[in-house]
């Protein structure tokens, strides 16, 4: 059997075109060809990200970059945000990287309240406060913007947010905002295969990492930000890659960022209706939901594994049973990327066939 269609939440579907885009005579990376790639690749990605500052390209999954902010920007303590799988594991970084860290755990299924982030803050002795925009692993969608506001309160307090499965999705208005790390890998909402990040740094969290020891090498941001004035990267980058990524930012403007932001609205209502159609519950609560995927409870106790082989043995497509201590009590389907209505309509129909053997 050939290999499925992805609607899982990451690694997600990749197009032909993207495919085609990276399949790239190689070029060096210390030459003038790189260094046009890589300036040809900014004004987009300002764009998306929504700022003037540069966007760096990390030879990574997110979790090297997630990692680098815990190295570079920790003096004092972190205090990590908490509410699933990716974010409750930034803690356990902060702590294997022997920084002094604490956390605000919310339950799995639950959002980030801004006011308890006000108050622990409020206890004084932090200097960095990270969060996951867009938990996959639950499909909480937390408020970014209020707990950026109320993180802007306390002087010398910076902020990292991780947001893999909702830029290029979701408006995040980094700048505007005062974010000091934003980050993502492209496997999710960028519709790339894995194996490269992008981020973006403030000031403020350039001039932290100038006087914070133990930088390292590989994920050292001043490295980032020294090369990168020079179009270039600290070290060798998966040049492939960047040419999928350059070719996705172009069609990423080419759709037009309102447009996009819409079209995953769309789908991502489709996802809830099929799911309402049955009597799934969403697991994450309302009006902070996801727009990228769905977490559905399994209020309905089907089997979960035996379900999701079904649908791939019959129909070669592949959703996700859940993540962590979740996985089998939940079930996720993602919208984001490159999918269209006509996609999505095809997964429901397939989803549709196999669901009544279950129920």
């Amino acid at each position: 059997m050939s290999k499925p269609k992805l609607f899982i939440p990451g690694p997600i579907n990749v197009s032909q075109r993207t495919y085609a885009a990276m399949n790239q005579t190689m070029i060096g990376h210390r030459g003038k060809d790189f260094e046009e790639l890589y300036a040809s690749i900014q004004p987009g990605l300002r764009e998306i990200v929504k700022t003037t500052r540069p966007v760096y390209l990390s030879t990574s999954s997110a979790w090297g970059v997630m990692e680098a902010c815990v190295r570079n920007l920790v003096q004092k303590k972190v205090l990590t945000l908490c509410c699933g799988a990716f974010s409750d594991k930034w803690f356990s970084v902060a702590k294997s990287c022997g920084k002094e860290a604490e956390k605000i755990q919310v339950e799995w299924g639950e959002a980030i309240d801004p006011e308890v982030v006000r108050a622990k803050l409020a206890e004084g002795g932090f200097d960095l406060v990270t969060v996951v925009h867009n938990e996959t692993s639950t499909g909480v969608m937390n408020p970014i913007e209020d707990i950026v506001k109320v993180v802007k309160e306390f002087p010398g307090v910076l902020i990292a947010v991780d947001t893999v499965s909702s830029i290029t999705a979701v408006p995040v208005e980094t700048e505007a905002l005062g974010i000091d790390v934003l980050l993502a890998g492209v496997q999710k909402a960028f519709a790339l295969p894995p194996g490269i990040s992008v981020f973006t740094l403030s000031e403020e969290a350039v001039k932290r990492a100038e006087t914070t020891e133990g930088r390292g090498y590989y994920f050292d941001f001043l490295e980032f930000v020294k090369n990168g004035a020079k179009n270039n990267t600290p070290s060798t980058p998966a040049i492939s890659l960047i040419w999928g990524l350059k070719d996705k930012v172009d069609e990423i403007l080419e759709e037009g960022l309102e447009k996009r932001y819409a079209r995953h609205e769309t789908l991502n209502q489709m996802v809830k209706d099929w799911g309402a159609k049955y009597g799934f519950e969403n697991f994450a609560p309302e009006g902070c939901q996801s727009k990228t995927l769905v977490t559905f409870a399994n209020n309905l106790d089907i089997d979960v594994p035996a379900f999701i082989k079904a649908v791939r043995n019959k129909h070669n497509f592949l959703i996700n049973g859940g993540y962590g201590k979740v996985k089998g009590s939940t079930f996720r389907i993602s919208n984001m990327g490159d999918e269209t209505v006509e996609s999505m309509k095809e997964l429901f129909a397939a989803l549709d066939d196999v669901l009544p053997d279950f129920l």
